[in-house]
């Protein structure tokens, strides 16, 4: 069970957001291209950060701790699923209080 660790905190953060969705209606995952087009860069950039500092032996992650699904260049599955799941907390946070205060997006 160890080595779900970083997954299982993973699902804790989608579980403490994912209830804005409906309850605060804040369409989020409704709008899949524009959560796409902020997911994407993030999660390059990221991706690319990791795999350098595993490079340089900067960066290690404890096998106990994660599934053991790697990529190469060492980058486990978990740390790639971090990428996707706190952005999309992150916005999720980020609606809510812009739904709860009534500010527009920009678009609207």
């Amino acid at each position: 069970m160890r080595h779900f660790s970083y997954v299982f905190v993973l699902l804790g953060c989608l579980v403490c957001a994912l209830w804005l969705e409906p309850v605060l209606k804040v369409n989020v995952l409704r709008r899949w291209r524009r959560l796409l087009l902020t997911l994407l860069p993030v999660a390059v950039v990221f991706v690319l950060w990791d795999l350098g500092a595993i490079a340089a032996g900067h960066w290690t992650f404890d096998p106990a701790q994660t599934t053991g699904v790697l990529f190469p260049g060492g980058l486990p599955l978990d740390e790639v699923l971090f990428f996707l799941v706190v952005p999309i907390c992150a916005v999720l946070g980020f609606e809510a209080v812009r739904a709860v205060l009534r500010k527009p997006a920009g678009d609207e």
